[in-house]
């Protein structure tokens, strides 16, 4: 069976990643289409690939009849009409996060697709790919520790640029978060608030950082989530599981302890997301191609999945903005036939 074809839209940090690691470390599949709103750079990238060529416009690049799949690592804004236009030309797609970029736009694709009659969408949440969230989910699935009652997380990163502000803080880290509950709790939100503390001298002015998240599931399982964006020391992911009959722990930088003459005791910290959870993409990512080769298109989170984070994230930025406590509203699943 000849390599799935594939376009690469957005070739800025993530897209040139998915190029790179389609091209060399995933089997089954070759990019045969790049485009990004930078042409030069989509040029530069296409040159460098064998039989690969850049089309300027995304929706020429869904359509071109040397595509088979897709891959949207586009600013979110664009991924409505994107998404939309994969579901047009029956293309399979694997959209990193967010599936769009408001409540509204998310549910419109989710019901464009279950009309369709074909999943199509795979959204790039890559956590639940991670060698450690699938052990950790396969321990609470197993019973060993009983029903999961807390779930506390740390999510922590060096740095963010200078334009990044408090909303991002929710909509692109705490992201994460919200579907790691639901992936392990398999349960929808119901409800979020945002709480800031005093605020860290070094962030970018105006930015909010830290910020605590505390979340309430259906069916009241509590999660709190610390978000620090702008730490300066390096790239940091805990999340700890307590369980009526005990409680584990993931994200502890454990691979090797040192201990010196000088008195120093201690490890490396992950430097950057891409480190952590690189093997996260990578399995994604060759799941995705196998899945879309069989047929079957979607082997992970799908398109109410991003609709149901940006749910979560919505409420989140109204409690950011409004400090109390906001209830999620969604709508129910089985009133979308296919969804």
């Amino acid at each position: 069976m000849s390599d799935l074809r594939i376009a690469v839209l957005g070739v800025g940090i993530m897209g040139a990643d998915h190029v790179a690691r389609l091209t060399s470390r995933i089997s089954g599949a070759r990019v045969t289409v790049v485009n990004d709103y930078l042409t030069e750079k989509a040029d530069a990238l296409a040159a460098t690939i064998p039989g690969c060529r850049s089309i300027s416009d995304p929706l020429d690049a869904i359509a071109d009849p040397d595509v088979d799949a897709v891959v949207l690592a586009t600013p979110g804004p664009t991924h409505e009409k994107q998404l939309l236009a994969c579901i047009e030309n029956d293309k399979p797609v694997l959209c990193e996060k967010p599936l769009t970029t408001d409540v509204a736009t998310s549910l419109e694709v989710v019901k464009r697709e279950a009309e369709h009659h074909r999943r199509l969408i795979q959204v790039g949440f890559m956590r639940r790919f991670d060698r450690e969230y699938a052990q950790l989910k396969a321990l609470l699935d197993g019973g060993e520790l009983g029903r999961a009652l807390v779930l506390h997380c740390a999510h922590r990163n060096p740095a963010v640029p200078q334009s990044f502000d408090s909303a991002m803080v929710v909509r692109d880290s705490l992201v994460h978060e919200v579907d790691v509950t639901r992936f392990l709790f398999d349960e929808e939100i119901a409800s979020i608030q945002i709480i800031t503390p005093s605020a860290n001298p070094g962030a970018p002015e105006g930015l909010a950082d830290p910020q605590i998240a505390i979340m309430r599931t259906v069916s009241g399982r509590h999660v709190d989530v610390e978000l620090f964006v702008t730490t300066g020391v390096a790239y940091e992911v805990r999340t700890e599981v307590v369980a009526e009959k005990g409680s584990a722990m993931i994200g502890l930088d454990v691979n090797v302890i040192r201990k010196t003459a000088a008195g120093t005791w201690g490890g490396q910290i992950t430097p950057g997301f891409r480190e952590r959870f690189g093997q996260a993409y990578d399995t994604e990512f060759q799941r995705w191609v196998d899945a879309v080769a069989s047929g079957f298109n979607v082997d992970g989170p799908g398109a109410w999945d991003g609709y149901a984070a940006s749910a979560v994230c919505e409420a989140g930025v109204a409690s950011l903005n409004g400090g109390g406590p906001v209830e999620v509203a969604m709508v129910a699943r089985d009133s979308i036939p296919g969804a």
